[in-house]
């Protein structure tokens, strides 16, 4: 028996500015037959959850919606995704989250993972798009018991690059913390507030990228499928730079790029074949992805 629950829209006014609150979470358990099943959902305005169908041999997909169309300065929103023993799930971001410019408040996002033993979760995001003098501080915690598996993943691309704008005043403080069993195997923190494009310029920084994306893999055999990782990224478009390093248990991807769709194609085609490698699933995106 599945709990849903849907909050209306919270907003409360800030010095005249509108400032949303949105919640989602999501408990998914492995029944007796092995099958994954939703067990609890809660959702407030703006963040919706729609659960597309999928093919028979794939895992349970869940997508994440922001009705609200971006984040704007002082808007918050948090997502709990918790898999109990065995339990097997994707959750893809609905569309791109596109973040305006701020008058001086920060967006924040705060995403919760956790995986119980023998479990296997995807959070497979859309771009972020920074629009300029966006300000967005977003802390993504990884919470994994036994032998639980996860791929988590992100794009920010810096600017509205149709409209010929580039993200070069605000702020960017992007935080990961990956946990096993209690024991803090990573963390890593993207920060920029000053002086930005002269940081994304810097040959030793972004190199004039146009955008970047991470993934993030934790297994217990991690180190073990560095090798198959390393050659799945032999393959870029000549835009694109790609880095892979293993620390603990978790692999950590990353890509530059001087082109968002290039970067998106790479990112995209690693991913599927990411999860064919490792987990013996569909080699293939949810048809979101590519719409």
């Amino acid at each position: 028996m599945v709990t849903a629950v849907i909050q209306p829209n919270k907003r409360e006014s800030n010095q005249g500015r509108i400032i949303v609150d949105g919640k989602v979470q999501l408990l998914f358990e492995s029944d007796s037959a092995g099958d994954t099943r939703l067990k609890d959902l809660y959702q407030s305005d703006p963040l919706r959850v729609l659960f597309p169908n999928n093919d028979a041999n794939d895992i349970i997909q869940a997508a994440l919606v922001n009705i609200s169309g971006g984040l704007v300065g002082g808007d918050q929103i948090s997502v709990d995704i918790k898999l109990g023993k065995n339990a097997k799930a994707l959750i893809v971001g609905q569309s791109a989250e596109k973040v305006y410019r701020s008058l001086g408040s920060d967006a924040k996002i705060e995403i919760k993972i956790k995986g119980g033993a023998g479990s296997w979760i995807e959070l497979l995001p859309q771009e972020t798009i920074l629009f300029e003098g966006s300000r967005l501080r977003r802390h993504t915690h990884i919470n994994i018991e036994g032998d639980g598996r996860s791929i988590a993943g992100e794009i920010l691309v810096f600017g509205r690059r149709g409209h010929g704008e580039h993200f070069e005043n605000g702020v960017i403080n992007d935080a990961w913390e990956v946990v096993r069993d209690g024991r803090l195997l990573w963390a890593d923190t993207l920060h920029m507030d000053k002086n930005i494009a002269s940081i994304i310029k810097d040959p030793a920084c972004f190199d004039g990228a146009v955008a970047m994306a991470t993934v993030i893999y934790t297994g217990p055999n991690a180190e073990d499928n560095l090798l198959a990782i390393q050659n799945l990224l032999a393959v870029t478009n000549n835009d694109v730079l790609s880095s892979v390093t293993c620390v603990n248990e978790v692999v950590i991807i990353r890509w530059l790029g001087k082109n968002a769709l290039d970067l998106r194609k790479d990112f995209g085609a690693f991913w599927c074949a990411l999860r064919n490698q490792i987990a013996d699933l569909p080699a293939r995106l949810p048809r979101l992805w590519d719409m």
